[in-house]
């Protein structure tokens, strides 16, 4: 019964918010653009539809994702699971005896960006603009992998309680310096595709993993130290697909060069 009502008071919740937008695109429609709205009934019904996902979602949300990321923090960052027999002994920590925090902040990030479904969307448009020549998967991968990357680096900022604004600085030197050499038609959409990966799934387990390692990890606050891995993931798949192109188009010189050379020999 609990859990039906603070369903309800989240679906009421979304509906205050899910209201303006709706107010906002059938208003402009009808008073702005003064043209008729086509299939009423599917209209409303997909916004009852889309305020039930939402409320789902959120209710998913606090009952297992939130829960299981912060679950799994803790328990990788218990002494008992770092060094077993005479965990009570140890008192401190150094950096390399969390290896399997990074690990798992790397594989989750990975895991997560493949099956977020605005990475999809964007990645199969790309692949229909670019007649071809950006696969789906290539890029879907090359965002995993910076996200991964971002995410682990992100885990171990957290466990050295390093500041942050370094890390993001340094980070978006990179992407400056990259962007000077990247191919021109790739710049835009690796700098959406730092965008694309704050979305429904990534967001809510790297935040969950954030806020649990900065709670369980002694000496850490999760206010100041538990926030700023989504920066990570926003950051890191920038450079990755840059990085991506700029290792497609050496491998095409490459090919070429090698093709013009033996065709001079022959």
């Amino acid at each position: 019964m609990e859990a039906i009502i603070h369903f309800g008071a989240t679906t009421l919740g979304l509906l205050r918010d899910v209201l303006p937008i709706a107010i906002i695109l059938l208003g402009f429609q009808v008073l702005i653009l003064k043209r008729p709205i086509h299939n009423p009934t599917k209209v409303f019904t997909g916004l009852v539809f889309v305020l039930l996902g939402l409320a789902l979602f959120l209710e998913g949300l606090e009952l297992a994702l939130f829960p299981l990321g912060r679950l799994m923090a803790q328990q990788l960052t218990l002494p008992s699971f770092i060094v077993g027999e005479g965990a009570e002994a140890i008192v401190e920590f150094t950096w390399s005896d969390y290896l399997w925090v990074y690990v798992f902040a790397a594989a989750i990030g990975f895991a997560t960006t493949v099956a977020e479904p605005a990475l999809i969307a964007v990645s199969i448009k790309a692949n229909q603009v670019s007649a071809g020549t950006i696969t789906v998967n290539g890029l879907r991968f090359a965002v995993a992998i910076g996200v991964a990357v971002g995410v682990a680096l992100g885990a171990f900022r957290i466990v050295t309680g390093s500041p942050l604004h370094w890390y993001i600085i340094s980070g978006y030197v990179i992407v400056i310096i990259q962007t000077t050499a990247a191919p021109r038609a790739i710049i835009p959409l690796a700098y959406d595709s730092g965008g694309v990966t704050t979305s429904t799934v990534t967001v809510p387990l790297v935040a969950a993993l954030g806020l649990g390692l900065a709670e369980t990890i002694p000496g850490r606050s999760p206010l100041l130290d538990g926030f700023g891995l989504i920066a990570f993931a926003s950051l890191f798949p920038m450079i990755s697909v840059m990085a991506y192109a700029q290792i497609s188009e050496w491998r095409a010189k490459a090919g070429r060069k090698s093709n013009s050379n033996l065709e001079e020999s022959e």
